[in-house]
């Protein structure tokens, strides 16, 4: 079921995995609260942040351990669309769970805003997945 504020899919699927404990208010609270705390800051749409920090967080590749021949080889592959989604939003949510701030509703806005800029601690994430793919990338015909 999309969310009931904004219709939308991603954001009622991003406030499941905000959920802690089954307290679903709880992450609709702090994923509207956050959406309202990035409308006054960037006076842009707080969904379209979201989903610009969700595309610029997904990785495009990311690395698998395969084992072949007795060794152990990390394996770059390409990301499915859906396991972006959740990487990205894993990422995003343990960044601003990490950050240092008194409510959860600016962490979590923060960190979409510097995911929207392409920085911050998911970005981070992403690029060290992505290093990892390349510096692995003489091992893509084990794929």
């Amino acid at each position: 079921m999309p969310d009931p504020i904004y219709n939308d899919l991603d954001v009622a699927k991003f406030m499941n995995y905000l959920m802690f404990g089954g307290k679903k208010g709880a992450a609709e609270q702090i994923f509207y609260g956050a959406m309202d705390i990035i409308r006054s800051r960037t006076k842009k749409d707080g969904v379209e942040i979201f989903k610009l920090a969700i595309k610029n967080a997904g990785p495009m590749l990311e690395v698998k351990s395969r084992r072949i021949g007795g060794a152990n080889y990390q394996v770059p592959i390409e990301v499915a669309k859906h396991r972006q989604f959740f990487l990205a939003a894993h990422w995003i949510i343990d960044a601003a769970r990490g950050r240092s701030s008194k409510a959860m509703q600016d962490r979590l806005a923060a960190e979409l805003i510097s995911a929207a800029n392409n920085e911050g601690g998911a970005i981070k994430k992403k690029e060290d997945t992505h290093r990892m793919a390349e510096a692995n990338r003489a091992f893509a015909h084990f794929r």
